[in-house]
């Protein structure tokens, strides 16, 4: 059986594709580039918010009306969170396969192949149980990637479908995760990018016999301990629980990159206090200024969620002037999407959608600014730069240096031509919008 995957949502739902693909041809069947080529196509869903979901059922429609003779697998998080919706009003759909328990890939993907139309959808497990299963194809650019080191969240946030889809917080083992990225970087991995709903909480279920759980300090002190020339960033920490203690680690080591992404969600505590969340403009600017106190370089993502129900245009100022003051590095902002069976789903006080998309849309213009702004502070520096592709037609090549991650953030612009997935010493000479730009210092590393 050839077999591809459309790839849909976050960078969790991209190991799980990568993992589905692996276990598919360990059991002999074929991986090909394109649908066109395939014999059965897995549409690898998102189903957090509405517009991914639209997005995951427009491409099966697409998919099956463009080549009705294919087989169709309906998988990810639309799957697990939709599963007997999916079957009876989705005839596009050959088969429907859950991500609770990715053992089964193989299974539902043969069932579907054979026309065995059924949805394979179990339970979320109550752990992370045994050992990594060896992802032989990585779907980002050559010398990246992501490993993930929980499932599940317990934050509860009001508007969210996490625990819905993926269910309670299970952290594997810090041996595991050293066992795969040990693996990955013997394997030419330069950059190893930590993933969870929420990597602050890492390790709380991991206490046996009322002993003290491992956290993510000492997940990234294990990781500190490995050889070779690698980087680390951690992405998703929640800010209500921050785990100061990797700080020290961070000082010690560079290759344990002073990167942070913390979704704050906003900054009004009457809304924060509505979504669930226990900050306030104080706790987090004072959050943000020992940060940097404490990591010169530190730089600092997070996502902002405007048009949350009940959300006044006083709760937007205050939130306006806290983005002004606090200075992020990087913002990712979103308008509120309203979820069945979350809490938020009945509040009160809905927000007009013309009303949240203009939020959004002064928000991300004040950020642009400061986002080139504190990009200033990189130009005359020599920074490594992990290569991802060449531009056609141009003598340039754009890649990543260290405070940029993959696909949320801006790239670094090199003049000359470097393999991807090798390194460049490169000097900043400048930035242009959320871009550096950059020159080779030398040869590629």
């Amino acid at each position: 059986m050839k077999f591809y995957i459309d790839q849909h949502g976050c960078a969790k739902n991209q190991v799980d594709g990568e993992e589905i693909a692996a276990r598919l041809e360990d059991s002999g069947h074929e991986y090909v580039a394109s649908a066109e080529a395939a014999d059965l196509v897995i549409v690898n869903s998102c189903g957090f918010i509405e517009s991914a979901k639209r997005e995951s059922i427009e491409a099966t429609i697409a998919i099956k009306s463009r080549w009705p003779g294919k087989k169709v697998l309906l998988a990810g998080c639309l799957a697990q969170r939709y599963p007997e919706a999916l079957l009876g009003d989705m005839a596009e759909a050959d088969g429907i396969f859950g991500n609770a328990d990715l053992s089964l890939a193989v299974d539902a993907a043969q069932k579907t192949f054979e026309g065995d139309r059924e949805a394979i959808v179990p339970a979320q497990p109550d752990t992370i149980g045994g050992n990594y299963y060896s992802r032989r194809r990585l779907f980002d650019f050559p010398g990246s990637t992501y490993v993930k080191v929980t499932e599940g969240c317990d934050n509860c946030c009001t508007y969210c479908a996490i625990p819905l889809i993926r269910g309670r917080l299970r952290s594997r083992g810090v041996e595991d995760i050293v066992d795969e990225c040990r693996s990955l970087i013997g394997r030419g991995i330069r950059e190893i990018n930590l993933i969870g709903q929420d990597l602050g909480a890492y390790g709380r279920d991991l206490a046996e016999g009322g002993g003290r759980a491992p956290g993510l300090a000492d997940l990234l002190a294990a990781l500190s301990a490995l050889e070779g020339d690698f980087r680390v960033r951690t992405l998703y920490i929640h800010p209500d629980h921050f785990p100061e203690g990797i700080l020290e680690v961070m000082a010690k080591d560079r290759r344990i990159l002073p990167y942070f992404d913390l979704p704050l969600q906003h900054a009004s505590e009457r809304v924060l206090k509505a979504m669930n969340r226990k900050g306030s403009p104080r706790v987090y600017l004072d959050l943000i200024a020992k940060i940097r106190a404490s990591l010169d370089d530190a730089m600092i993502r997070s996502t902002f969620l405007v048009g949350f129900p009940g959300e006044t245009d006083e709760d937007f100022e205050t939130l306006r002037r806290f983005q002004d003051e606090a200075k992020l590095d990087w913002l990712g902002v979103f308008t509120y999407s309203r979820e069945e069976n979350t809490p938020a789903y009945g509040m009160k006080g809905r927000v007009a959608k013309k009303v949240a998309e203009g939020r959004k849309a002064s928000i991300e213009a004040a950020q642009e600014a400061i986002t080139g702004e504190r990009l200033q502070r990189f130009i005359g520096r020599t920074v490594e730069v992990l290569a991802e592709e060449g531009v056609e037609g141009e003598a340039l090549t754009l890649g990543r240096a260290w405070m940029q991650a993959p696909d949320v953030d801006g790239l670094t612009v090199v003049k000359g031509r470097f393999a991807p997935g090798t390194i460049c010493q490169a000097r900043v000479v400048g930035v242009n919008g959320v871009d550096l730009e950059a020159e080779p210092l030398g040869n590629e590393a």
